[in-house]
């Protein structure tokens, strides 16, 4: 009878942690992505496309003139002339996807994620705060993250 008890309780044991782990599992996939406005769809696209060109003039000035970047392990850059230097060595695969954005007048914010390959989970994620400009979406600051660190990191 003990040994029955004792294998309930182990049987209990193990579906507990099969059940932490699956729940913490799906607390680690991204967001659903969601479909953004003509409108802000085109600073993302814009902003994959200057990436994977390695143009970094395009990419600056898809920012206000006064904008920001705010990358991991590095300080901030302000300023649309010091964002194409820091982007001079900037390009590659790059997706971006949307997981939330409001617009509140001239202001908005896109939050997402972004990867190297279209079919493979995000491996960061970013938040780009926009301002309204002569009728058309600027960066006003470019903040983002990895999933995980790199290795060397």
């Amino acid at each position: 009878m003990e040994k029955l008890s004792n294998l309930k309780c182990l049987l209990f044991l193990g579906l507990l942690n099969l059940s932490v782990a699956l729940s913490n599992a799906a607390a680690q996939e991204n967001p659903k992505t969601i479909d953004l406005p003509k409108e802000l769809e085109r600073v993302l696209r814009d902003y994959e496309t200057h990436w994977q060109n390695s143009n970094a003039t395009q990419l600056a000035n898809l920012f206000i003139e006064d904008g920001y970047i705010l990358r991991p392990n590095k300080p901030i850059t302000k300023g649309r002339s010091n964002i194409e230097e820091a982007y001079q060595n900037a390009g590659g695969k790059l997706e971006l996807e949307a997981y939330d954005y409001s617009i509140d007048g001239s202001t908005g914010y896109i939050i997402g994620g972004y990867k190297v390959h279209e079919s493979w989970p995000a491996i960061g994620k970013f938040i780009l705060t926009l301002r309204k400009e002569e009728g058309k979406w600027m960066i006003t600051a470019d903040m983002d993250n990895r999933n995980e660190p790199r290795k060397n990191e």
